[in-house]
């Protein structure tokens, strides 16, 4: 497959997804909550089916050898070389109040490492896509490259994360991102894949989650680094397996956080 043949391919798995799923945005839709009132609410809507099953289709038809892993239908030949990691809303709790902090992740892995990635906000019409090497904003103010941020002192830095209650209260792990949102300039909340595109393009500094699943994060990692950026787990390790997630623009400011996190 060509580089050429990829980039249409990858394009219109953004458009025909994105299709699927507009029409739901800021309509009346049905909610069930995946969690069940087991644990926190984790809503999941027609329009996150129907965003995965037309991928699911079109990956099948042209790579019926490849394997797929997706937040909504789960795994198909994982074994594969080449398996596309997808969630066709990284955001939903953001979609259902009407909220564009959303996004269509479209990832691919080779061999188990993230090698291009895609963030599809169609309802603004941006695209924030990378491989590794190099990474790209595409939408209503034109194409270009992508560049973090290069800021290594925590007290300059902006951080996000989704919200700072995911970290559980009173534990370890909100003890020590709470270490590290005490140093930074600026810490905002609530904007899921969006806060990695926009440290990608150079706005955010620093992005610490936790308990992510392979589909919210897979598709950014060749994004940022693509960037310039550093996107691990809190211990150092790829993220492509998802858990406790630190991304930063600039690896000085990675490795301080990770410091404060692991303190």
């Amino acid at each position: 497959m060509s580089v050429v043949d990829f980039a249409r391919f990858v394009d219109e798995l953004a458009t025909q997804s994105g299709q699927a799923i507009l029409p739901f945005f800021r309509a009346s839709f049905a909610t069930e909550d995946k969690a069940a009132g087991k644990a926190a609410f984790d809503p999941v809507t027609e329009a996150d089916r129907a965003g995965e099953a037309v991928m699911r289709q079109l990956i099948k038809r042209s790579f019926p050898d490849h394997g797929i892993l997706g937040e909504e239908f789960g795994t198909e030949n994982p074994d594969a070389e080449y398996v596309w990691v997808l969630d066709p809303i990284d955001g939903t709790r953001g979609f259902i109040a009407g909220l564009p902090i959303w996004g269509t992740l479209i990832g691919l892995t080779r061999g188990g490492v993230p090698c291009y990635g895609l963030m599809n906000q169609p309802f603004t019409g941006e695209r924030f896509f990378g491989d590794g090497e190099a990474a790209h904003y595409q939408g209503p103010h034109g194409h270009r490259r992508l560049r973090t941020r290069r800021k290594g002192d925590l007290a300059d830095a902006i951080l996000h994360t989704t919200d700072p209650r995911l970290f559980g209260e009173g534990t370890a792990d909100r003890q020590a991102y709470e270490r590290v949102e005490k140093a930074t300039r600026l810490a905002r909340y609530g904007a899921d894949c969006y806060a990695y595109a926009m440290l990608a393009a150079g706005h955010i500094d620093l992005v610490i989650e936790a308990a992510l699943k392979p589909y919210d994060i897979v598709a950014m990692i060749p994004v940022i680094e693509g960037a310039g950026g550093v996107v691990t787990t809190w211990e150092g390790t790829s993220a492509a397996k998802g858990g406790r997630i630190v991304a930063a623009g600039d690896k000085r400011l990675h490795e301080a956080a990770l410091a404060l996190l692991n303190a």
